[in-house]
């Protein structure tokens, strides 16, 4: 005896709902599990339950981002805007230019050039004679800056000692400080020993 043939409709006992929403879905992921593998075609299943959780299968060998677009181009549907189609192109220059920047930047290292032929070889030694150059731009001028804060640090230093220098004199030749003398003995004693005008008074 058969089975019978069970009705298509909506399941109202929650639970058995959930319990059979699991089965099937297993049951479809594994079709298209097995006729990927078995007949080498591109699928891409996408299931969402009632609460709004996704479970999807997509064919390991094809990225789903390719299946999509082969799927608007044959069916004419466009699944997604200008914008988002124009951020996708976007997107996809900056990967190249990225891409070509590695390569050019592991030719730069020495790396992979065996496969470059002469014109590129010459581009790439104007580039490194280029890069040479305003190497030797930067160092000089790092030297020069270097050069002019030494100078700045000199002059300050210099006018440092002028200053106490001036200070020193003006001490000198205060009250009592008049006889040339004795501000030519003051100046073969260090500073530290010079004493005040009261205490000279009393030696």
């Amino acid at each position: 005896m058969g089975r019978g043939k069970i009705e298509i409709k909506r399941i109202e006992n929650s639970t058995n709902r959930q319990v059979t929403y699991s089965k099937r879905r297993n049951g479809i992921i594994k079709k298209a599990t097995e006729i990927n593998v078995l007949c080498d075609s591109m699928v891409s299943v996408v299931i969402f339950a009632n609460n709004g959780k996704m479970h999807a299968y997509n064919s390991p060998s094809t990225p789903v981002e390719d299946i999509l677009e082969k799927y608007q181009n044959i069916s004419g549907k466009r699944l997604w805007d200008a914008k988002h189609e124009e951020l996708k192109n976007e997107i996809d220059r900056i990967k190249k230019e990225n891409d070509d920047m590695r390569v050019e930047l592991r030719h730069l290292n020495g790396e992979d050039i065996a496969s470059l032929q002469y014109p590129d070889l010459s581009r790439l030694e104007q580039a490194l004679d280029i890069g040479i150059a305003r190497n030797n731009d930067r160092q000089m001028e790092i030297y020069k800056m270097h050069e002019k804060n030494t100078t700045m640090l000199q002059e300050e230093n210099n006018q440092l000692e002028y200053m106490l220098h001036k200070q020193e004199n003006e001490m000198m030749d205060g009250p009592g400080r008049n006889n040339p003398e004795e501000r030519d003995y003051l100046y073969q004693i260090p500073y530290g020993f010079r004493g005040q005008p009261n205490q000279q008074g009393r030696v």
